[in-house]
């Protein structure tokens, strides 16, 4: 998608398949709105009187108005103006995107972003256009054995300004379209199927990705190389499918030299997820396809971050294998070794993501990293805490929790932080092993999280837990790109 910003004062003489402007409730209209109506010997002020009240997620479609060169000028509700905010505008650009691929429209010019909202800036408003657009033209086809020809796509955006303003919001608009990438990126991989999405396939991804981006250096590791690693607990996981391990890294290197330390991701490619000996109910388990969504997420993240070539060397790590029950699988009682030379009990052998993840936090210290994320669906008592409002955020860092906090609310990318105190420490003791892989009942979101920090005191470090996050289930069962924006957002926060 191609997008550009659009100056011209005089809105009615914009030629574009769809404009959209922005309508309060209580009849309210936008600086946009106003124009357009007055230029239209006001034809959007009549419908507010009998079709339409502004509501939020409501729109209403206005078609050859006399005096607007618009073929369509689309309105959208705005809930009420008190309350209007950067969730509200990123709702709006949503509509608006909606409608417009769902009527096959190709070019379009928003007004949205003009609208000020008390917490967000010109650049964050745009960014969030670009993005509402970007999302609107994801959809799976890979396993279909029927596609569109020539699938409708939104190709063309502008976004409506001041002059003055087009700068900031070109900035907005090129990290949208970025994080866009990104997010759709990080949906297609997790949405394929298990046995086409395999720690093979992920491998080649990875390096189709270093093949594309000049700034994005590839390595990947196989069995071999993690058993000389020493990564007794990743591959404790991995060893009861047929399918091999692989331990992926991406570098992101800029043009310009800096001496700042790295930063890095680390993601749980758990390509799928049975529970192993410890075998899950049999519904629902196809989703456990989204048991990568982690990973998912750091391959969308890296990409974006190569999109917009930061500043900053930035570095993903992806463990990723499958989990099965087989003859040589992990049996809950087993006790093995990490890369760490700390040994673990294994209580459960669906508690594996953290097992994958403890080897690739330690593998991180070797990067001297200026400060680590995690991200995993790792469990599903994070579900039963926040549900799927909120990601899980553990830190043993509280300046790299605010900074993700900040990032969290830049983005309407949720997250919501839990404790890791040693009290919760001490649910992990084995009488057989320096830790068991499972806590005593209860807070079992928490002492995953604390497990993870035993392989983290060397650098700051935070956990993301995305189990309720990453995928809807139901009728809209798909890959959500979760939490892309938020990372995308934390890395050019550090950047800037």
């Amino acid at each position: 998608m191609e997008f550009s910003t659009q100056t011209s004062i005089d809105l009615a003489q914009i030629n574009t398949e769809a404009l959209a402007v922005g309508v309060f409730k209580n009849q309210v209209l936008s600086p946009a709105a106003e124009q357009i109506d007055q230029a239209s010997q006001g034809a959007i002020r009549s419908v507010l009187e009998s079709e339409f009240k502004g509501d939020a997620k409501t729109s209403l479609v206005l078609r050859q108005l006399p005096g607007v060169a618009a073929k369509r000028v689309v309105i959208i509700g705005l809930g009420e103006q008190k309350k209007y905010n950067a969730k509200a505008h990123a709702a709006a650009e949503a509509t608006f995107a909606t409608y417009a691929k769902s009527a096959s429209i190709k070019e379009v010019t928003s007004t949205l972003a003009s609208i000020d909202t008390p917490d967000s800036t010109i650049t964050e408003r745009s960014r969030a256009s670009a993005q509402a657009l970007g999302y609107a033209n994801y959809k799976y086809d890979a396993t279909l054995s029927t596609k569109d020809d020539a699938p409708s796509q939104i190709e063309q955006a502008a976004i409506w300004s001041a002059p003055t303003e087009a700068a900031a919001i070109e900035t907005g608009l090129a990290q949208g379209k970025a994080i866009a990438d990104g997010v759709n990126f990080t949906r297609l991989l997790a949405d394929l199927p298990p046995n086409i999405c395999t720690p093979t396939f992920l491998a080649q991804e990875a390096k189709k990705m270093g093949e594309q981006f000049p700034s994005l250096k590839v390595e990947v590791l196989e069995r071999k190389q993690i058993e000389a690693l020493k990564m007794g607990s990743f591959l404790s996981v991995a060893k009861g499918s047929d399918e091999p391990p692989v331990f992926i890294v991406i570098k992101h290197t800029p043009t310009t030299s800096s001496d700042e330390a790295p930063l890095v991701l680390v993601g749980k490619g758990l390509t799928f997820d049975s529970g192993g000996i410890s075998l899950k109910p049999a519904a629902s388990m196809d989703e456990m396809k989204y048991d990568m969504g982690g990973a998912a997420s750091v391959f969308g993240t890296m990409r974006a971050v190569a999109e917009l070539n930061l500043d900053r060397e930035i570095i993903g790590i992806i463990a990723s294998c499958e989990n099965m029950p087989s003859g040589r699988a992990n049996k809950p009682g087993d006790v093995v070794t990490s890369m760490a030379g700390k040994t673990i009990e294994v209580l459960n052998t669906d508690a594996e993501g953290r097992l994958v993840l403890c080897d690739a936090l330690t593998y991180a210290e070797r990067f001297n990293p200026a400060a680590v994320i995690n991200i995993a669906t790792l469990t599903g008592a994070c579900i039963v805490a926040l549900g799927d409002i909120n990601s899980g955020l553990f830190s043993n860092n509280d300046a790299l929790a605010e900074q993700i906090k900040e990032a969290s609310q830049q983005t309407n990318d949720g997250v919501w932080q839990l404790p890791i105190t040693d009290e919760y420490q001490a649910k992990l003791k084995s009488n057989f092993a320096d830790i068991a892989n499972i806590g005593s009942p209860g807070a079992g979101s928490i002492t995953a999280a604390c497990f993870l920090a035993r392989f983290t005191e060397q650098y700051p470090w935070a956990h993301l837990d995305v189990a309720g996050t990453a995928w809807a289930s139901g009728s809209n069962k798909g890959a959500t790109g979760r939490p892309v924006p938020l990372l995308v957002q934390y890395l050019i926060n550090q950047t800037a």
